[in-house]
């Protein structure tokens, strides 16, 4: 039987969703317990990898196991085995035709940037501006560049091991909204390279604070060359929100978070 949850997780407890050597990843955790539960050794794919610190409300993941006592259940066995910091919400059987990462039409992430000094219960889910303000609307000006069909290459890192990635990709929503004690900065896409999102965000950042003008995003992603202009945005903020398995309508939308 082929099982997909979907989860959330305290990044700031972890060193990333992949497996580590040192078995502090979400899905060595995962993987552990899942272990203890059907006595055998289970693995786990997720929809898509987070580095360390980075949050998730809606990562998917799936494993095959049988299992004859329905999803309720084994939704209660994962939740009661596993640290606070990981919360399964839903498990569901599926077609074994159905993959995780293979499946995925996309996805969702929200940056979070707290506007002054962040309360220390915020501090690990949000960047803190502190003494400093931003140009929120030069910021949004700036987003428009990154919608449609571009080669990343310039807003993304190596990870140093040997994987490569097609680095064009498709972002069609860019949104920045603002709330009484935060800036959100909501972005979807068909896929995105390692450290993409927070490239985008410390791109607009700077932009935010004078360091660059809105149209140098577009001149930037042109070049198709990293460079010391781009600076990424601390993890903390980050949270990948969900994960589609159909294409999302594109028109008429509003942020919801």
């Amino acid at each position: 039987m082929r099982w997909k949850c979907t989860c959330a997780y305290d990044g700031s407890s972890f060193n990333g969703w992949q497996k580590q050597p040192n078995r502090e990843s979400v899905q060595d955790q995962l993987e552990e317990v899942l272990q203890n539960i059907f006595q055998r050794p289970v693995r786990t794919i997720g929809a898509g990898r987070t580095d360390a610190g980075v949050h998730a409300r809606g990562q998917v993941f799936h494993f095959d196991a049988d299992w004859r006592h329905g999803g309720d259940a084994l939704l209660q066995s994962l939740r009661v085995s596993l640290p606070p910091a990981i919360s399964p919400r839903k498990v569901t059987a599926v077609s074994p035709s159905f993959h995780a990462h293979l499946s995925a039409k996309g996805k969702r992430y929200l940056y979070r940037i707290c506007k002054g000094w962040a309360l220390p219960e915020y501090v690990a889910y949000a960047h803190s501006l502190k003494d400093r303000t931003v140009n929120l609307t030069a910021m949004k000006e700036a987003a428009v560049h990154f919608l449609g069909t571009h080669d990343f290459s310039a807003f993304a890192a190596n990870r140093g091991n040997g994987d490569t990635e097609p680095s064009v990709k498709t972002i069609w929503r860019a949104d920045w909204a603002e709330k009484p004690t935060e800036l959100q900065f909501v972005v979807e896409g068909g896929g995105f390279l390692y450290k993409m999102v927070r490239s985008m965000v410390g791109a607009l950042i700077d932009v935010g604070y004078g360091k660059m003008d809105p149209a140098e995003i577009r001149s930037i992603l042109t070049s198709r060359k990293r460079t010391s202009r781009v600076v990424s945005a601390p993890a903390n903020g980050l949270c990948l929100v969900k994960v589609f398995y159909r294409t999302p309508q594109r028109a008429g939308r509003q942020i919801e978070v």
